[in-house]
C-alpha cells in the first residue's frame, strides 16, 4: 500500500501531474499547510509553507518533508533532526530561467520599462524623463557565485559589462575577479545577490553597506528577501545612496498572498478582541514592516516581481519531476537529495 501524501501551493497542472507520477499513493492536495492532514506521512511543499516544531507536533506520522525549491530556510531543520524527519530539496532546476530574470529586472530598471509603458499611453511624453542607461561597461559585482551566479556572469559578459565577484568559497574556474564585499560594495554599479539566507547572510545588505555603495547603486534580489535590510534599503534610497531596486523576494513575503490592508485589520481585530498579550509588540512590529514594504514598492524606481523567477514551464517541469523521484526513491528506502 502506498504512503499518504500531502501536497501545498499546487495548481490544476502540478495535481494532475503528482497523480499520473505518484499513482500507487494516497494524494491529498490542500490550500494550506495547515490543513495538511495529521496523518499524512510525507508533505510535498513550497516556500509559503513554514514547518516549524509547532507544526510537526500535531503530525506525528510525518517522515519526510519534500520541498519544491533549492532553499530550506522555511523549515525548521533542528526540529525535522529530532523527530527523525528526512528533508529534502530539488536542486539546480532553475539557474539559468533565475539568471535570465534577475537580467530582466535589471534592464526594465535601467530602461526604465515600468515607467515607460505608463507613460507611453499618454499622448504626451518626454524622452529626457524615460532616458534609460545601457549596460556596456557597467560593473556588476555578484554576490554569491554558485550556479544561479554563475550563470548571472555568463549573461552578463555578453552585455559587455566588467564583473566583480563575492563568496565564501571562491570558485576560480570560473574565471571572475574575486574581491572583497566592502570592495564590491564600493566599486559596483549594480549588485546582484545569489545567496542563500543562513545566520551568516541574513540582512547581508544593512545600513553599513549600502553606506559603503557607490551613489546611485542599483541592487537586484532573485534569492532571498532578508539578505536586505528593508528598512536600510528604503533609507538609503531616501539619500540617493540607492539609485533603485530589482526585486523578486520581499522580507515579508505574505503580501505576495495577502493585502497588506487586510493583514492589518486581522492584527486589529485580534487586538480589539482582547488579546493583549506580549504579542501585541509583536504585531505592531509587524504592521510596521508591512507599510514599509508597501512603501518601497510604491517608488517608480523599484521593479517587483512576486517570487516569480523560477516560473517558466521547463523549470516548474523539472521541480515536479525531481519532486515525484524525491518521494519514490524514499518510499524504496534509498532517499536522495537529502539536505539533512
Amino acid at each position: 500500500m502506498g504512503m499518504k501524501i500531502c501536497f501545498t501551493e499546487t495548481d490544476a497542472s502540478d495535481e494532475a501531474f503528482f497523480r499520473a507520477g505518484l499513482g500507487g499513493h494516497d494524494l491529498q492536495f490542500a490550500d494550506a499547510l495547515e490543513e495538511a492532514a495529521e496523518d499524512a506521512e510525507v508533505l510535498s511543499i513550497f516556500i509559503n509553507s513554514r514547518i516549524d516544531a509547532a507544526f510537526l507536533d500535531k503530525r506525528p506520522k510525518t517522515k519526510l518533508i519534500v520541498t519544491r525549491s533549492t532553499g530550506c530556510d522555511h523549515i525548521d531543520a533542528e526540529a525535522c533532526a529530532a523527530r527523525g524527519v528526512i528533508v529534502c530539496n530539488v536542486a539546480g532546476y532553475g539557474d539559468h530561467v533565475v539568471a535570465e530574470h534577475t537580467f530582466a529586472l535589471l534592464l526594465a530598471l535601467t530602461r526604465r520599462l515600468g515607467e515607460a509603458s505608463v507613460r507611453g499611453r499618454r499622448s504626451r511624453f518626454s524622452y529626457a524623463k524615460l532616458r534609460g542607461v545601457e549596460l556596456k561597461s557597467k560593473t556588476l559585482g555578484i554576490v554569491g557565485t554558485g550556479r544561479t551566479g554563475a550563470k548571472v556572469a555568463s549573461i552578463a559578459k555578453a552585455f559587455g559589462m566588467r564583473l566583480l565577484a563575492f563568496d565564501a568559497r571562491p570558485r576560480p574556474r570560473l574565471g571572475l575577479r574575486y574581491v572583497s564585499l566592502r570592495e564590491l560594495l564600493k566599486r559596483s554599479h549594480i549588485i546582484s545577490l545569489h545567496l542563500p539566507l543562513t545566520a551568516e547572510t541574513r540582512h547581508l545588505l544593512d545600513a553599513r553597506a549600502f553606506a559603503a555603495c557607490r551613489p546611485g547603486v542599483l541592487i537586484i534580489n532573485t534569492a532571498r528577501g532578508r539578505l536586505i535590510d528593508t528598512q536600510a534599503l528604503v533609507e538609503a534610497m531616501d539619500k540617493g545612496v540607492v539609485g533603485g531596486a530589482g526585486l523578486d523576494v520581499l522580507g515579508d513575503e505574505r503580501l505576495l498572498r495577502q493585502s497588506s490592508s487586510s493583514i492589518i485589520g486581522e492584527q486589529i481585530t485580534k487586538h480589539l478582541h482582547g488579546e493583549h498579550t506580549e504579542e501585541d509588540a509583536e504585531r505592531v512590529r509587524s504592521i510596521e514592516k508591512l507599510m514599509l514594504i508597501e512603501n518601497l514598492l510604491a517608488r517608480p524606481n523599484v521593479v517587483f516581481t512576486p517570487h516569480t523567477a523560477f516560473n517558466c514551464i521547463e523549470a516548474v517541469e523539472r521541480i515536479n519531476r525531481a519532486t515525484v523521484r524525491d518521494i519514490e526513491a524514499f518510499a524504496s528506502g534509498k532517499p536522495v537529495n537529502t539536505v539533512r
